[in-house]
Formats: structure tokens, sequence, C-alpha cells
């Protein structure tokens, strides 16, 4: 009876969410856009070294011996990505629970699709860098699918694109962002110390104690989650998985049948939308092209990001799609047909964010992360123009308003 009655408010702002997480995110990724091009042109201009070396500043912070000190670019890449990361969990949480994951008839056609999106293009990844072994190491890279950047080539073309289709770029995305946590967490951990993973396990505890409880405040949830970050952060797993582990805790329904997760994804919204993820990718696209030339462009690293990106996509998330319908697994949603699909699997190969995240991972020489740059620039451009002109060819053309009568 109480699940019945908390059920029925809460569905009651998923619609409203959707929409609102749909604008939001379509608008931040039209300002990470901006963001990036304007990484690019400072980057190649008289003011790269100012731009370079202020993304060297070091930063301190901390109380006695508990000191943190990184450069500028790493508190953005482990600190301001966490929140990225913490607002990811939310939705993830969120869609699983009441949204667009919460069935099998909802998630088969998705889940397919993105499985299919993540092994495509690592295997194509490893099958061009297979004589550089110094560069496997970057097989999730393309494995990644930017939501902001894709959900703003989109907004490109209007009212016409179905929402539907746009539902269903979304559950791609958010299965995308399960799969490179899950490869971060899995693959891109240096040594841990057993110390500061205790302690992260002890706080995560209390933290879920406060879900179990059904606590909406979000004080405890943002104090905890803080300390939580400190401890992974000094246990060598990567910071941004705090993020993701503390968002699992905040309960979907509150006491007085409030909804603090919706709460908390609507407040952090416009702030990731805008500041995080802009930030992010400033601090992280900008790269030198003088002495770029094709030889570059189709060197094994960047080119087997690229291929994977632009050539994987296409092929894993419309192959598994269309083999997951045949077989009965799963229904293509109505409205939706498979030249919109295709077109849908280029944007998904926009792999801009999380594609240079996991790249920053991977490598820690500076030529290689360069590397990564202008695979991961490259590929997502050409999907970014491949697919908003295959969808506007595949769209109705928008229907012009009769003029008023006098």
């Amino acid at each position: 009876m109480i699940a019945r009655a908390i059920a029925k408010p809460v569905k009651e702002v998923i619609a409203p969410a959707m929409r609102d997480f749909l604008q939001k995110e379509s608008a931040g990724g039209i300002t990470l856009i901006v963001a990036a091009a304007l990484a690019l042109v400072i980057a190649n201009s008289p003011f790269a070294a100012s731009y370079f070396g202020l993304l060297d500043v070091p930063v301190v912070a901390g109380i006695g011996s508990g000191v943190i000190d990184k450069p500028l670019l790493l508190w953005i890449n482990d600190g301001l990505m966490a929140v990225f990361f913490f607002l990811v969990g939310l939705e993830v949480k969120r869609e699983a629970l009441v949204g667009q994951l919460n069935s099998w008839n909802k998630a088969s056609l998705p889940l397919m699709a993105a499985i299919g999106g993540m092994a495509l293009p690592a295997a194509i990844y490893i099958g061009i860098n297979m004589g550089t072994p110094e560069n496997l190491g970057g097989w999730a890279i393309p494995a990644a699918t930017d939501i902001a950047f894709a959900l703003g080539i989109l907004t490109l073309l209007g009212p016409r694109v179905p929402v539907a289709l746009k539902a269903l770029l979304l559950a791609i995305a958010v299965i995308d962002d399960i799969g490179a946590i899950t490869i971060i967490a899995l693959f891109y951990t240096a040594e841990t110390n057993v110390n500061m993973l205790i302690g992260a396990a002890v706080t995560l505890a209390v933290l879920a104690m406060f879900g179990r409880g059904r606590v909406a405040s979000s004080i405890p949830y943002v104090l905890l989650g803080l300390v939580l970050w400190v401890f992974v952060l000094k246990s060598g797993v990567h910071a941004t998985l705090a993020g993701v582990a503390a968002a699992m805790c905040v309960p979907i329904a509150g006491r007085g049948g409030e909804a603090p997760l919706e709460k908390m994804e609507h407040a952090l919204h416009p702030y990731v939308a805008f500041l995080v993820i802009p930030i992010f990718g400033f601090a992280n696209a900008g790269v030198s092209l003088s002495g770029v030339g094709l030889d570059t462009l189709f060197s094994p690293l960047p080119l087997g990001i690229a291929a994977g990106l632009v050539i994987g996509k296409q092929i894993g998330i419309v192959g598994f799609a269309w083999a997951a319908v045949k077989a009965g697994f799963a229904t293509l949603p109505e409205g939706v047909s498979w030249r919109q699909i295709h077109a849908l699997s280029l944007l998904a190969a926009i792999g801009f964010t999380m594609s240079l995240f996991i790249g920053n991972l991977a490598f820690a020489d500076p030529a290689q992360v360069d590397a990564v740059k202008i695979g991961v620039l490259s590929g997502s451009l050409v999907a970014a123009v491949a697919g908003y002109l295959m969808l506007r060819a595949t769209l109705p053309e928008p229907v012009e308003a009769e003029p008023q009568a006098a």
C-alpha cells in the first residue's frame, strides 16, 4: 500500500523530469560545443602558453596532514567531474527504478544497442592498435557516448525529432555510462590503500543508512559524499566513482511524500550542464594542431579512436538493435524508423566528454594524451556532422504556420 502511494507521485514527475532533462542537456550540449571550440582556438593562438600554464597551476587544499596538492587540471578532472558522476548516478538510479530502464520491454532495445555500441568500437580500436601495444590501454576510449553533445545536435532539428528517438538515445547513453563506470572501476584503478578503502566503505555504509531511512534532506548526502570523495581519492580508486556510489544511496521517495532524488537531480542539472561540463571541455579539448597532418590523423592511436567511434558505433548499435528486434527480444519504438536508428548511432558516436575522460586515465604520456584528443575531436566531429545530416534527411519537413487572415 505504501509503495503504491509513493509510486503515483513519483511517476507523475517522470514526464516533466524527462522534458527538463532533455532541455537542460540539449542547451548544455551547445555550451559544451562552444567551450571546446574556444579551447581549440586558444590552444592554437598566441595565448596558448597562458592556457596550458593555467591548467598546470598547483592548487592545495586541506588541513594538517590531510592535504591534497594537485594541478588545476586534475582538480577539474577528479573534483568537478565527481559532481558530474554524482548526477550520472542519480540519472541511472531513476531510469532503472521508474524510468526508461525499469522493465525488460523498455530496456531491451537500448540495452542491446548499447552493448553493441561499446563492444564494436573497442574491437576496432584494438584491431588497429595491435601493432602498437603501448596504445592498447586506450581500448575503452571509443566506447563512450556524450549525451550532452548528442542532444545538443538534436536541438538543431527542433520539434521534428520524435520524442521516442530522444528517449532511446538517452537510454542508450545511460547504459553506456553504466558500462563506462564499470570499466573505470575495473580497468583504470591504481594500487589501492586499504585503510582509505575501509574509510570509504564505512562512509558509504552511513550514507546507505540515511538512504534506507528515506532521509529527504540533501545535506547528509552532500557532506558525507564529500568525505567519501576524499577517502576514495586517497585510496587509489578513481575519485569520480565516489560520486556514483553516493548517488546510489539517495532515495527515490523520502519521508513526507518528498522525492529527494528527483529534487537533487533537478537542482544539479543547471550547474553540471552549464558549468561543470563546459569547464571540463575547455580544460581538456585544447590541443596544439601545429604539425598535425594526415600522417598524424592516420597513426594508430587517433585512427583507432576515430574509426571506433564513427564506424564501430554504427555497426554495433544498428547491428545489435536489428538482431534483437528480429530475434523477438526487443521492439522498435512507434514512429521510429531504421534510418533514424542509423542516424542515432552516429550521434551516439560523439564520445567527447567521457572519451576524453577515459583517455586521461589510460595514458600519462602527454604525446599520447594529445593523440587521444585529436582522435576524439576528429571522430566526434565527423559523427556529429554525419548524424545531423542523416537525421535531417529522415525527418519530415517542418510545417510552416499559415498566415493569419487580416
